[in-house]
Formats: C-alpha cells, sequence, structure tokens
C-alpha cells in the first residue's frame, strides 16, 4: 500500500457494509447484468464487428482501464477517496459456490491524495482523474455504484466546507448539518468536514480544530461531538436562560466548553449580560478559594446568537431595511459584543477584581448561527464584524448549480493481447494527472 495514501484502510471497515456491496445490494442492476452476462461467457470466444484486430479475445475476461472524475465545475477538493478505495480492497472479486473470492490484489489501482485538488471546465473529454483502476471488469465494475457515491458525496461536503472556511478568513466552523439528513451519513459527512479543515489548515498555516456535534461525525476523525444548549433546554427551566445555562455548568464536564444560546428572549444583549454575570459570580468565588479547578466549571466560553430571521432583536432599533435588522446580523453581533465588553461596570464590583472581570468578558467568544452561507460570512467579514465562530448547517450539503458535485466513471481502454487500446465512448479518451500515484 503507497503511503502517500494515508488513512489505514482497515479503520474504515467498520463504517461500511461490505457485504451488502458484495452482494450488489447498493449497485445499480445494468452492473450487476453485465458481470452476469460475461460470467455467463466464460468458454466463448468473441468475434467482433470493430475493426480491431481482437482474435482470441476472451470478453469473459476483460481488462480494462476504467477512471473516475468529477463535474462539479471550477476547483474541487476531492474526498471520499480512501472510501472509494476501500470498498475496491475489498469489495473486488466474484462469487462461487456460495464464496467470495477475493481478486483486489489482481488489480492495479491509482489514487490521487486524499485532499488533493482537481478542476474541471466543462469539457467531459478533458478531465483530472482522480482514481484509475485495470483490471478483469467483471471483478470490480460492480463497484461503480457505490465508488461514485463515496466520492461525490465526501467531495462534494469537503468542498463546500473548504469555501466557507476561505469565506471565514479562518475563523473556526463548527458542522452542524447532521438534522439534515440521514443518521447513516453523519460519519462521511463529518470525515468530509475533518478532511476540508486539515486541508485548509495545511495550505494556509492555520492549526484550526474541527467542531461536531454528533459523536458519528467524529468517528474517523478521533472527536466527540460538542455544541451548545438548545432552545429546548431553556424551555424546560421555563425560559430561564441563566438557571439554565448554570445547571450546564454546574453538571457538564469542565472540559466541554460552557457556551449559552441568548436568543430564547429574542433579547441577546441583556440575556448574554445576565449569563455572564450569573458565571462570572461563581467563578470569581472559586477563584478567591484557590479552587481553579472548580472554577473552570463557571468559566462561560462563548454565546451563541440562532435569532429568528422573522425578528428584530429587542436591543435594535429598526433601521427599515431587512438585512440589517432581521435575524443574526452585524448590527446585533456588535451591540452584543459592545454590551459584553462593558457589563462589568453595571456589577458593583471592588476594585481589585475588576481586572478580571474585565479579561473574563473579552474572553466569552460570539458565535453566530442560523441561515449562514458563503455570501452571508463573507458579509459579515468585509464589515468586520466581531465573530469568533460561525455555526453552519444545511450550506454543508448545498448541491445546486456550481456546487452539484458529481463524478463520473468511464471504461477507456481495453487489453487486447498485450496491447492498451483506446475504447472510451464518443466524447471521452484516457487522461492523465499528475498527482495520480500507484496504490496497488
Amino acid at each position: 500500500m503507497n503511503k502517500q495514501i494515508n488513512m489505514d484502510l482497515d479503520a474504515l471497515e467498520p463504517h461500511m457494509d461490505i457485504e451488502g456491496i458484495r452482494s450488489g445490494y447498493f449497485t445499480d442492476a445494468y452492473f450487476l447484468n453485465i458481470q452476469k452476462i460475461l460470467e455467463s461467457m466464460s468458454d466463448s470466444t468473441f468475434l467482433s464487428l470493430n475493426p480491431i484486430n481482437g482474435n482470441g479475445y476472451q470478453v469473459s475476461d476483460a481488462q480494462v482501464e476504467m477512471q473516475w472524475f468529477t463535474r462539479r465545475p471550477g476547483q474541487t477538493l476531492v474526498c471520499g477517496l480512501n472510501l472509494a478505495l476501500a470498498c475496491l480492497k475489498n469489495c473486488s472479486g466474484y462469487w462461487e459456490g456460495g464464496k467470495f473470492i477475493d481478486t483486489a490484489d489482481s488489480l492495479e489501482v491509482w489514487a490521487v491524495p486524499e485532499g488533493s485538488f482537481v478542476d474541471y471546465q466543462g469539457d467531459p473529454s478533458a478531465v483530472m482523474p482522480v482514481l484509475r483502476v485495470r483490471g478483469r471488469y467483471r471483478d470490480f465494475g460492480g463497484n461503480e455504484t457505490v465508488t461514485l457515491g463515496y466520492l461525490a458525496r465526501a467531495s462534494r461536503v469537503a468542498t463546500n466546507v473548504y469555501e466557507l472556511l476561505i469565506a471565514t478568513h479562518g475563523k473556526p466552523l463548527l458542522f452542524f448539518p447532521a438534522r439534515y439528513d440521514l443518521p447513516e451519513t453523519q460519519t462521511i459527512d463529518g470525515y468530509a468536514y475533518g478532511t476540508a479543515v486539515k486541508t485548509y489548515n495545511e495550505k494556509f498555516g492555520k492549526n484550526l480544530p474541527s467542531f461536531v456535534s454528533t459523536d458519528a461525525q467524529g468517528a474517523l476523525l478521533g472527536v466527540k461531538g460538542g455544541g451548545t444548549i438548545p432552545h429546548a433546554a431553556i424551555a424546560c427551566f421555563l425560559g430561564d436562560t441563566v438557571k439554565t445555562t448554570m445547571a450546564f455548568a454546574k453538571f457538564i464536564d469542565p472540559a466541554i466548553p460552557r457556551v449559552a444560546l441568548v436568543d430564547f428572549d429574542n433579547d441577546c444583549v441583556n440575556t448574554s449580560k445576565n449569563v455572564a454575570q450569573s458565571l462570572f459570580r461563581e467563578y470569581i468565588a472559586c477563584v478567591r478559594r484557590g479552587n481553579d479547578e472548580e472554577a473552570k466549571r463557571f468559566k462561560l466560553f462563548g454565546v451563541r446568537l440562532d435569532t429568528s430571521s422573522a425578528l428584530i432583536d429587542k436591543s435594535l432599533v429598526p433601521m427599515g431595511e431587512k438585512r440589517e435588522d432581521y435575524g443574526v446580523n452585524p448590527r446585533l453581533v456588535h451591540a452584543v459584543r459592545n454590551g459584553l465588553d462593558d457589563a462589568w461596570r453595571e456589577w458593583g464590583l471592588a476594585q481589585d477584581d475588576i481586572p478580571l472581570a474585565k479579561t473574563y468578558l473579552r474572553e466569552v467568544k460570539i458565535i453566530v448561527s442560523g441561515g449562514f452561507n458563503k455570501d452571508k460570512i463573507r458579509w459579515f467579514e468585509e464589515t468586520n464584524t466581531p465573530v469568533d465562530m460561525y455555526a453552519v448547517g444545511s450550506a454543508t450539503f448545498d448541491n445546486h448549480g456550481p456546487t452539484v458535485t458529481d463524478y463520473t466513471a468511464d471504461v477507456v481502454q481495453v487489453k487486447i493481447g498485450d496491447e492498451w487500446t483506446p475504447m472510451a465512448k464518443v466524447g471521452r479518451k484516457p487522461n492523465e494527472n499528475p498527482e495520480l500515484v500507484r496504490v496497488w
């Protein structure tokens, strides 16, 4: 196994239905039909009307070269290759007497490293293959559906996340799309998100962490799901955000950041200040007792603004502009930042406690959520809005127009005798990609 392919493929197996893939359960039926035809012709020779000299050519054992490429316009961050390779490694072969005969080692496989970039300019005859396989078609051809699916899904999410990270100018992106799709997709989606974060860090010399909301999303990243307090929890506490956050602080492991959701009353500024004051009171009491470990329970990491796009927060004077007034907007973020930074003035603190209070409040991060996409993030960044983190959901799954990330696999050459002969459909041809490396 080439070391440039940097993930242990065995680690992926528990997250794949190997038996289901081998049996063809996830395969488009016409691939299964051609496998059956080829297997049934194992004792037959093939006489072609094609002028190519195919004397003695055994169609049942057709050796082909297949290439996989994306058709997403522009640049794509390639992801899902390790899953596609794991599929080829574990599911290439044939059934005999109820037993699966593994022939993966007979294949020749090339791939680009996970997290590579490729470009597509709309011409399917001039593409950058991300995966190339040579071998007996009927042994691996049935994997086309699944490998394309892994690549399309993971590359779409990874590329969307990468472009969102570019828009944030290097601020952390919280991955919150779990509720917008089936639970079965969470592991591959989280893996794609992590690939985008890793690629962004490497390209720009950053050290952004991966923030996922479910354990399933973090399964291949080695991280656990995290998050803030939901609106439902505040409702259980009869709408008291302060008491809800205090309960979180008292009973949840201090290693989990304390992030208060502050829009329940549509009064983000005052709710943020009240939560901060309540937690700081406990925090400074612990510090005075010399109990720094207990003080960590009451360290307010951040506040999250999630105001409905149908509402104007109580702290804002309407300007008559929907974008400037409703939902989470730059004016609201500035108001919360200013309110937090100056909140200590209202607390009646002893002179000696003021420096600690100022630091405590300045370190409270502002996290925004609710309908954020590339355009909305760019607006916030261009206006120097004091956001520390963006929580993004459905925009990471965007799949329309320029974000459609379809993949295609084509047979482009067939081996006749000892020679590889071009054999692609009209409009396609074998292509090279200098990033391709031999995997096995």
